[in-house]
């Protein structure tokens, strides 16, 4: 016991000096992105009938010592006399027995243009602030080490989105840390890169009875972001039946993942009229295979009612 929490401070350590100091840091990654639109893009800020209520949890390869832990809540709302939606997002993100952590707090705002019958045009922005802790003290280090001045720091940031759907398909695309923030507990100069994301799909089946809700959809989706020198591109296929919907994702891109990929994930889902919940496993298929233990992640989102809804265009992307 001894020796492995000797083990887990030394790699905690060794993360510490990797990504607290490092000019290319990564951002959190959710399996059930649809689940938490806010965070995929702010374009989908108010891509709800009323008021919408998500969280989402995320435990990212449990078998490694310190796995990321990462929380999200998120609302939003539409008001439909200025074609307008609004959003907050709350993300928290940890890793390490140094508690290497990011929190975020942000404001979201987008605007639905109908161009014709068909298309719909929708940009976004998000304002956000972001903090970076740690805590210095619970990491062992064979030799002295400076201690930072700080143990928690935090810049301003911003992010720009913009979406085209139509009843069958969307494609979007969105543009993260454009004002470059700084997470350096050292008070240098260290950005975190900009973050792309391109993401899309198609509904091809749509079943539902005459004046009644849709109950069956098969889809397909993508998502690619790039940052820094890092790629990842997202396959997946969807099909739901009222009240059951079913995912299966492939994550990579050979070879740069590795021969096989990074991630295979199954995704279970229950919705409702007002409430969805969602959960996913990824199955790491890269060579950490017997390593990190996969991910879990679950999933909820309510949406609410304060008056009679209204009927509105909906985006036809999947709700997990």
């Amino acid at each position: 016991m001894v020796k492995r929490r000797i083990f887990n401070r030394l790699y905690s350590a060794i993360i510490f000096l990797i990504l607290a100091d490092s000019l290319s840091a990564q951002d959190p990654q959710f399996t059930q992105f649809y689940a938490n639109p806010l965070y995929l893009a702010p374009s989908f800020a108010g891509a709800t009938q009323d008021h919408r209520l998500a969280t989402n949890y995320r435990n990212q390869w449990p078998e490694i010592p310190g796995a990321f832990q990462t929380y999200s809540f998120s609302y939003d709302h539409f008001f439909s006399n200025f074609n307008s939606g609004i959003g907050i997002l709350l993300l928290h993100d940890k890793a390490g027995a140094g508690n290497l952590s990011q929190t975020n707090i942000g404001l979201q705002y987008s605007y639905d243009f109908m161009v014709n019958d068909i298309w719909h045009v929708r940009p976004g922005v998000h304002f956000k602030y972001s903090t970076f802790g740690i805590t210095f003290g619970n990491l062992i280090f064979n030799a002295p080490n400076e201690v930072p001045p700080t143990d928690i720091t935090g810049d301003v940031d911003f992010e720009a989105s913009v979406m085209t759907y139509s009843d069958k398909f969307w494609f979007g695309t969105s543009f993260d840390h454009l004002l470059k923030p700084n997470p350096s507990f050292y008070q240098e100069q260290s950005v975190i890169p900009m973050k792309i994301n391109v993401f899309g799909g198609a509904r091809l089946l749509k079943r539902g009875r005459l004046l009644k809700p849709i109950d069956e959809t098969i889809s397909i989706a993508f998502n690619f972001k790039h940052q820094d020198k890092f790629n990842q591109l997202d396959l997946g296929l969807y099909w739901s039946k009222m009240p059951i919907a079913i995912g299966l994702w492939y994550r990579g891109v050979p070879p740069f993942n590795s021969d096989r990929g990074d991630a295979i994930a199954l995704l279970l889902g229950y919705k409702s009229n007002f409430l969805n919940i969602g959960y996913s496993y990824d199955f790491t298929i890269s060579n950490l295979v017997t390593s990190t233990g996969g991910a879990h992640e679950v999933s909820l989102t309510y949406e609410f009612k304060t008056r009679k809804r209204r009927r509105m265009h909906a985006i036809p992307c999947p709700e997990f």
